[in-house]
């Protein structure tokens, strides 16, 4: 400390200690500490330079001593690391927070320094002038109340030794170029994948050498037992109805009836009209001639009005079940629903790209499973999570999501509802499996690896498994076109920076193999198109990862969902959407296998219209063509079944197949034949339904 400053100080203590002395009462304990310190401070001021070096000197030595002492003792947690260097005084030792005492060493023949508070010309001498130089005034800590003063702090190593560790540790990691994210230069080896072999030929699983009429590929997924099971039920609900009370006219649902009613819903999906009646007026602009040729407005609303999908006493039944674990929350749409869906991926084998993604129906309905998704065009409504074809848009399998379950299960939502859409049994091994990041994860991927499918996706950055160095890792001020890329446990991780940054997980992708895509960036104050790099991963998932977009955007160009008062009605407009659509890529691939000219969705639902009326009245247009379960002469003497499941599920009520059984072995199945009324087994190496109906 400079020489001025130490007179400044003193000058300002003999103030204080002036002003201390005339004060005749202290009122607070606060003063009272206040003036103790400064009388204190007075004390230090006039110890001698010699005595003051001494003292400074036994206390380094005694905090030496110590110090030493607890490195020795931390000594078993970094033996292997590289000896410390010796820290400093100043990190060992604070003097500012030591009170020293006023007592010098007798053996010196120093004078003690005098201790009054009015001899101020003690400390204005030649000694006290040589002193200045080497003085450091401190300030001692306030004492604990107790009457002792408290311990001074010590500083260890601990973390100069932690941070020093991790240096060492980085630095071992680069040189050894493990654990750390690679460059665009750096080499990647080319990961193993496995062989696609599905169980079936991908494609439409009819018999392409006959003709496929838009009617027939329609009743593949609306098959003749469903509509008899959906008319039945309509009539007991019409007559439910009229005991009830209600008053509309009421005549028995007939096939034909039915018929001319689905024809009217497609009409409604090409031609929009502000409400369903305007169909029937004959005033302009809204004179049409069909539907009004064929069927009136109140027999339309009549049906539409009764029109029930599920058995009226089942349907009372689960009911009283409702708020217990055996309550089925989607007993309404059995049993359509169950057919859709066995019939979607029995007559289609996917590709080997397929995706998963959410769709939302939309539905502002008061019901306790009604999703409100943000980031959707369509945001309330409700959920499905569907797998479908990436190159087609072919929705496979989808189920209906129902809100959280009472039940707890060991794996998260992202991954129950992977696993419940991929059915290895029936798709076989190699498939690429493309999600986006709410499903993807290192344990999702792992496990689709165990299943012989490959996976990509975009994925989180906080998912449990995600690699978290941050050596050489993506810089926020990154240029377009940059990548980093890290291999872990069979499982790819890059980071590509585009517009923003882009993280990918792969298990079948090679980082980086020279692949461009065109992007427009600023040069010198003008937009230009250059070719950037761009990762496998990212581009694969650019690609195809649209399967479910795809069918949304076939869904939504003629969707014949009208407003309506009951939840259930919503979800049949929605399955008659994906049949048609279904029926169409299927009509499309079939076309293009004979090297004809394909016709657009609008031709073929104005097709499938005036088959629906032909049929209504007996007068059918293309007789309906084989199936590849019939293919052969006499093969189905049950023709139009549909196999069904017992329960909700295939895990509930299985029983002993009957064909297994006159085999001599026993084995239990979900499915049953619905006319012969006989549980019947159907699995990729065995197709008991197939052979039972045979015998017949």
């Amino acid at each position: 400390m400079k020489q001025a400053s130490i007179r400044a100080f003193r000058k300002r203590s003999l103030h204080y200690s002036t002003h201390a002395s005339k004060a005749r009462h202290i009122t607070t304990k606060r003063e009272q500490r206040f003036f103790d310190l400064l009388r204190a401070e007075l004390t230090l001021a006039k110890i001698s330079s010699t005595a003051m070096a001494r003292r400074k000197m036994s206390v380094e030595e005694m905090f030496r001593s110590d110090v030493e002492l607890e490195d020795s003792s931390d000594s078993w947690w970094d033996s292997d690391e590289e000896e410390e260097e010796e820290p400093d005084t100043a990190d060992r030792l604070d003097l500012g927070d030591i009170q020293v005492e006023a007592e010098p060493s007798s053996s010196d023949g120093a004078e003690p320094p005098p201790t009054s508070h009015d001899s101020s010309s003690s400390l204005s001498g030649d000694c006290a002038g040589e002193a200045d130089e080497d003085y450091v005034p401190t300030v001692p800590l306030r004492s604990s109340g107790r009457g002792r003063a408290p311990a001074p702090k010590r500083t260890t190593t601990t973390h100069k030794k932690a941070r020093k560790r991790q240096k060492v540790s980085s630095s071992a990691h680069q040189q050894q170029g493990e654990d750390c994210w690679h460059t665009l230069e750096e080499l990647d080896t080319e990961p193993g994948c496995p062989l696609f072999t599905p169980k079936k030929d991908p494609g439409p699983q009819i018999d392409s050498t006959k003709s496929w009429s838009p009617l027939s590929l329609f009743k593949l997924f609306f098959s003749a037992y469903t509509i008899r099971e959906i008319i039945k039920n309509t009539n007991e609900n019409a007559h439910r109805l009229l005991a009830a009370g209600k008053k509309f006219k009421w005549s028995p649902l007939t096939v034909g009836d039915f018929y001319k009613f689905l024809a009217i819903i497609i009409f409604s999906g090409l031609v929009q009209v502000p409400s369903k009646p305007d169909f029937w007026r004959t005033k302009w602009p809204y004179n049409f001639p069909f539907p009004r040729s064929c069927m009136t407005r109140d027999r339309f609303e009549s049906i539409l009005w009764s029109l029930h999908l599920s058995n009226i006493k089942k349907d009372e039944e689960n009911e009283q079940k409702k708020g217990t674990p055996h309550y089925d929350r989607l007993f309404k749409l059995k049993p359509l629903y169950d057919d859709i869906r066995v019939a979607c991926k029995a007559h289609f084998q996917p590709m080997r790209e397929i995706c998963i993604d959410e769709r939302m129906v939309a539905s502002k309905a008061r019901i306790d499973f009604k999703q409100f998704m943000r980031d959707k065009p369509t945001r309330f409504g409700y959920k499905l999570f569907v797998l479908a074809d990436s190159r087609t848009g072919y929705t496979w399998n989808f189920f209906i999501y129902q809100g959280k379950s009472a039940v707890v299960r060991e794996e998260d939502l992202s991954t129950t509802s992977v696993m419940d859409l991929m059915d290895f049994g029936l798709l076989g091994k190699g498939y690429h499996l493309y999600v986006d990041n709410f499903y993807s994860s290192p344990y999702l991927f792992q496990k689709l690896a165990s299943n012989s499918t490959a996976a990509c996706g975009t994925i989180r950055e906080n998912r449990v498994g995600f690699f978290k160095t941050t050596l050489n890792n993506l810089p926020r001020s990154a240029q377009r076109g940059e990548m980093r890329w890290i291999r872990k446990d069979g499982l790819l991780f890059n980071k590509w920076k585009d517009s923003k940054e882009v993280t990918v997980c792969s298990t079948f992708h090679k980082s980086f193999s020279g692949a461009t895509v065109k992007r427009r960036v600023k040069e010198a104050g003008h937009w230009v198109v250059k070719d950037i790099p761009v990762p496998d991963s990212v581009k694969d998932y650019n690609k195809f990862m649209g399967g479910v977009d795809l069918s949304d955007a076939l869904i939504q160009y003629y969707s014949v969902r009208n407003k309506t008062m009951k939840w259930y009605k919503t979800f049949f407009y929605h399955f008659i959407d994906i049949s048609v659509v279904n029926s169409f890529i299927m009509f499309k691939m079939l076309a293009e296998k004979r090297e004809e000219k394909a016709i657009s969705q609008r031709q073929f639902r104005e097709k499938l219209m005036e088959e629906l009326i032909l049929e209504s009245k007996g007068e059918t247009a293309c007789p309906q063509p084989s199936t590849s379960f019939s293919a052969q002469p006499g093969a189905f003497k049950c023709p139009g079944s549909v196999p069904r499941y017992f329960g909700g599920t295939a895990e509930e009520k299985r029983r002993i197949c009957v064909w297994c059984k006159q085999n001599g072995s026993k084995r239990k199945t979900p499915l049953y034949c619905p006319k012969c009324n006989v549980a019947l087994c159907l699995q990729p190496d065995r197709n008991c339904f197939e052979d039972y109906h045979k015998k017949l």
